[in-house]
């Protein structure tokens, strides 16, 4: 039996992840593990606090694990405590100390970020503006690229990141 391959999708808000993520699990037969933060948001009708962010990683990559039993192939996970941290930085201008442990093992296979290149959409109490988009996905792509983490950057429509994807990480 081979090993499942892990495919991280990051990116800035409104730019596509789930979505995507969502689009390749159909893609390939297997499933994908959604954005907790959004589960969070919508549980206690509220952004997360400072305080919030480590169970919220730490809730994720659970979730990752739980997937991965019923994962074939691949297992798609929308965001990873990297991204987590990464909004620490952005809201609080720190990561504390058990967040950064989790950030730090960024394990993946693969991991693609999507573009800011699509309309930019409120989404309720989770999205600020276009501005912040681009702002995150700049320290983004600088956070990969200080620490070495490979990435392929996708963008236009889904159906073209889908292609994009497909030649990649090969045919269905």
């Amino acid at each position: 039996m081979k090993p499942i391959v892990r495919v991280a999708i990051l990116g800035a808000e409104s730019s596509g992840k789930s979505t995507l993520a969502d689009a390749l699990a159909a893609h390939y037969g297997t499933v994908w593990v959604p954005e907790y933060l959004r589960e969070f948001v919508d549980t206690h009708g509220r952004v997360p606090f400072e305080h919030d962010q480590f169970g919220i990683a730490r809730t994720q990559l659970e979730r990752e694990r739980a997937a991965m039993r019923d994962a074939t192939r691949f297992l798609f996970c929308d965001t990873t405590p990297l991204m987590t941290a990464l909004y620490s930085r952005v809201y609080w201008g720190r990561v504390d100390e058990e967040l950064a442990r989790l950030e730090a093992v960024h394990d993946y296979d693969w991991t693609f970020v999507t573009a800011p290149d699509s309309p930019w959409e409120p989404d309720g109490l989770q999205r600020e503006s276009e501005e912040v988009r681009q702002m995150v996905h700049r320290m983004l792509v600088e956070t990969l690229e200080a620490r070495g983490i490979p990435y392929v950057l996708l963008g236009g429509s889904l159906p073209q990141r889908l292609r994009q994807v497909e030649a990649l990480l090969g045919p269905a």
